[in-house]
């Protein structure tokens, strides 16, 4: 197999809801094509899809086309309704369906959505198969598009919420006595209520409304003040916000202090490295992972490998090494040894056994950690040409890593799911950081930007 996918990005196919490649009749044969690259590669059995989606008004009507394109090249679907993406990622596993795929643009805004594929496994789809998918689309003629109704099984959302419930009964596990958890009226306004009864844990509970265009919306772990401050107010134990399809979480301490990935996983690391529990001596992040986390795991004999930015590329790396810890910045957080996806509920349920075991606050268990400064500047571009063959681009950023050294990092590069250019630059000195960051973000806007 040669080449890059083109539809398929980091995290599935997106898009502007409605415009290619989320139009109608590209949904539909993308439904037929999925359905025959799986049917091929697994003819032991008749293929059996889950489909799940997000909150976002446009997410019925995708899924509805999805299924009907599916169901003509002779796959079975069964519907889970409104449900997390990584609950798909395990219902799909637990249930032995041949894939999964969920309707969701994650932490995007509402007017945009896309297309997850798990495997049998729970896991992406491996590029190979991507590539096949769009070399069948690309090969295919419609005249008819269909449209067919679904009905959710219940059952479904109740065993992933069974399941999340499990984790936690039996073990050294006290719920704090005060939660704020925020939904970013997106699908953990359906998994979250349930959860909180089965577990029987009070809890404030923030933007669980969703009306399909209320997803993200200054709310959610892309926009954690709200939770942050409700916390600091409510004298909560901790806070937690998650995205859209809640596979990101994003903390926040009793006093109010937001608290990212990296420092998730600074908790969670030598806390599984004194149980015996850590496997392969690391953990796993990306190129964005803060160097203040990279040097502060290191005191305690911890090692951290990098990978490219999406949490495909982490599990990848967590597989290949035999480690069984790894996340993002942003709130991904893969515990390999429950689930091979990214779960925002998993990572709460996680942190609040730590805060047990230990009897420390959350503000406590995360002091250690002096994060570099870091800036992240997203530039809205035109076009996505090699930025290496940009002078202007190229010349800033190596003025940046010759002014840093070994005592700061510089990463620039496209956006996996949208039409922008990421600019991190990080460093001990936050005045030389905004510095270069912001004449390196200026030299891609003069050449790409919009």
């Amino acid at each position: 197999m040669k080449g890059k996918p083109q539809l398929f990005g980091t995290d599935g196919v997106r898009g502007i809801a409605g415009e290619y490649p989320l139009d109608r009749v590209t949904v539909y044969k993308l439904g037929i094509a999925l359905s025959s690259v799986l049917r091929r590669s697994d003819n032991r059995r008749p293929l059996c899809v889950l489909l799940g989606e997000d909150t976002r008004e446009s997410s019925p009507w995708i899924s509805r086309l999805l299924a009907s394109g599916l169901r003509s090249a002779g796959a079975e679907v069964v519907y889970a309704g409104v449900i997390t993406t990584p609950g798909v990622a395990f219902l799909t596993r637990h249930h032995r369906f041949g894939a999964g795929i969920v309707v969701s643009a994650s932490h995007n805004p509402y007017h945009d959505n896309g297309i997850k594929v798990f495997s049998g496994e729970g896991v992406k789809l491996a590029e190979g198969v991507e590539l096949e998918t769009e070399r069948e689309l690309a090969g295919m003629k419609t005249d008819a598009v269909t449209e067919q109704t679904l009905e959710a099984d219940a059952s479904l959302l109740h065993d992933y919420v069974e399941r999340l419930a499990r984790l936690v009964e039996g073990g050294p596990w006290v719920a704090p006595r005060r939660l704020v958890i925020d939904c970013a009226n997106g699908a953990a306004s359906h998994v979250v209520p349930p959860l909180l009864d089965r577990l029987g844990i009070d809890a404030s509970v923030l933007h669980a409304r969703p009306n399909g265009r209320n997803i993200n919306l200054h709310c959610g772990s892309l926009h954690p003040e709200r939770m942050a401050e409700e916390t600091r107010a409510r004298q909560a134990d901790l806070g937690v916000a998650f995205d859209g399809d809640a596979d990101r979480a994003i903390f926040a301490t009793p006093d109010g202090r937001t608290v990212d990935g990296d420092h998730v996983l600074f908790t969670l690391a030598p806390f599984l490295q004194r149980q015996k529990l850590l496997k392969g001596g690391a953990v796993v992040g990306t190129s964005m992972t803060n160097l203040g986390l990279e040097i502060a795991l290191a005191r305690v004999g911890i090692g951290l490998k990098r990978v490219a930015v999406g949490d495909k590329y982490v599990l990848e790396e967590m597989l290949r090494s035999g480690i069984n810890l790894g996340g993002e910045p942003s709130g991904h957080i893969i515990f390999s040894d429950i689930s091979l996806a990214g779960d925002g509920l998993i990572t709460l349920l996680e942190v609040l056994r730590v805060v047990a075991a230990t009897g420390e606050p959350l503000s406590a268990l995360v002091h250690g950690l002096k994060q570099f400064p870091q800036i992240i500047r997203n530039v809205r571009v035109r076009a996505r040409r090699p930025l290496d063959s940009i002078p202007e681009v190229t010349t800033a950023i190596e003025a940046c890593r010759r002014d840093f050294g070994d005592r700061g990092r510089t990463v620039v590069r496209y956006s996996g799911t949208e039409p922008l250019v990421r600019v991190m630059v990080e460093g001990e000195e936050a005045r030389d950081v905004e510095h270069h960051a912001a004449v390196i973000a200026g030299a891609i806007r003069h050449a790409l930007g919009v």
